[in-house]
C-alpha cells in the first residue's frame, strides 16, 4: 500500500508528520503545513493523520499533498508566501504563522483562496484547504490556501490582506484578479462568507472587488447582505456542528435577494468532510467549480 501512495514522491502514510515538518526542502515553513496548535491534531503518521471536529479524512489525499508541496519546492518553486513583512511580524508574533500555500494552475488563470476550518482556534488545512487547493489546480485555476491566525477578526484580516497581497502580486503570480472566488469550511467559510459580504477593505485590506463567487461547507454562518456573491453550499445532513436547515435558510434568503445559488445537502454524512472521497458528497467540488465558472458567463 505504501509503495502505491509514494508513486511520485518521497512520502507514503508511514512518513512521520514530523518528518514532512522538518524537511528542509520547507525551510521554516514546514511547521506550518500542519498545526501549529499540536493539542489538535494527532497521529504520528501520514496515514495516522486525525484533526480535531473533522471526519472522512483520507490518508491517500494527505499523501498526496505532501508530496506535491515537496516535489515543486524542490524544483524550485516558491510553494509559500508570507503575507506579513519582516517587520510586521516582528511587532505582532503571531502574524509568524500565517501565509499562503500557492497550488499553480495555468498561467494567467483565475485564482481562489481556500480558507480552512477549525473553530477559529487551529487551522485545519490538511483536510479542509488543501485538497481544495490541489484539486482546483488540477482543473488549471490557480489556488491559494490560507494558513490564518485563530480568532474570527483576525482571521478575516489574513483573509484581505491575503487577497490584496496575491492583487499587488497579480502579475509575480500569473494570476488573473478578475472574478475571483473564496472558499471555506466551518470556521473557514465564515470567513469566505464575511469577506464576501463586505469585501477586503472592511477588514483592513485594500480596497478591491468582492468575490465573483463564494463556496462554503458545513458552517452555521446565518449574516448576509443584499448584495453578497454568488453562493454554492454544501453540509451533511448528520453535522452536529453546523445543522443543514441553517446553511438552507441562508442559501434561501439569498436566493430571495435574487443572488445565484446552488445547495446540496447529503444524507448521513457528519461534519468537516473535506473533499468527501469515497463518500456521498464525492463529486461536489466539480459542481462547485461549474457554480463558480458559470458566474463569469453571466
Amino acid at each position: 500500500m505504501a509503495e502505491n501512495q509514494s508513486a511520485g514522491g518521497v512520502y507514503t502514510v508511514d512518513t512521520s508528520i514530523s518528518q514532512v515538518i522538518s524537511d528542509p526542502v520547507f525551510g521554516s515553513y514546514g511547521r506550518l503545513i500542519f498545526p501549529v496548535e499540536r493539542g489538535y491534531y494527532s497521529g504520528e503518521t501520514l496515514g495516522d493523520l486525525r484533526l480535531t471536529w473533522y471526519n472522512n479524512i483520507d490518508p491517500n489525499e494527505t499523501v498526496e499533498i505532501a508530496n506535491y508541496l515537496r516535489t515543486h519546492a524542490q524544483a524550485g518553486e516558491t510553494v509559500f508566501y508570507d503575507i506579513y513583512s519582516e517587520a510586521e511580524k516582528a511587532a505582532d508574533p503571531e502574524k509568524e504563522n500565517t501565509g499562503l500555500f500557492f497550488f499553480r494552475g495555468r498561467p494567467g488563470a483565475k485564482f481562489a483562496v481556500c480558507n480552512a476550518g477549525g473553530g477559529f482556534v487551529y487551522v485545519g488545512a490538511m483536510q479542509d484547504s488543501f485538497p481544495h487547493a490541489l484539486e482546483l489546480s488540477k482543473r488549471g485555476y490557480n489556488a491559494f490556501a490560507l494558513i490564518y491566525r485563530p480568532g474570527a477578526q483576525t482571521a478575516c484580516e489574513d483573509l484581505a490582506r491575503a487577497i490584496s497581497f496575491i492583487f499587488a502580486h497579480a502579475q509575480e503570480l500569473q494570476v488573473d484578479t478578475t472574478g475571483y472566488s473564496l472558499w471555506g469550511g466551518s470556521a473557514g467559510g465564515r470567513m469566505a462568507a464575511y469577506l464576501g459580504s463586505y469585501g477586503p477593505a472592511a477588514f483592513g485590506g485594500d480596497d478591491l472587488p468582492r468575490p465573483g463567487a463564494v463556496i462554503l461547507q458545513y458552517t452555521g454562518h446565518t449574516y448576509y447582505t443584499a448584495d453578497d456573491p454568488p453562493t454554492f453550499a454544501c453540509v451533511g445532513e448528520r453535522d452536529g456542528i453546523a445543522n443543514w436547515r441553517t446553511m438552507e435558510r441562508r442559501i434561501s434568503a439569498l436566493s430571495a435577494q435574487g443572488i445565484p445559488t446552488e445547495f446540496h445537502h447529503y444524507p448521513g454524512l457528519s461534519h468537516g468532510f473535506g473533499l468527501g472521497t469515497g463518500t456521498v458528497a464525492e463529486g461536489w467540488i466539480d459542481e462547485a467549480i461549474a457554480f463558480w465558472e458559470a458566474q463569469g458567463q453571466q
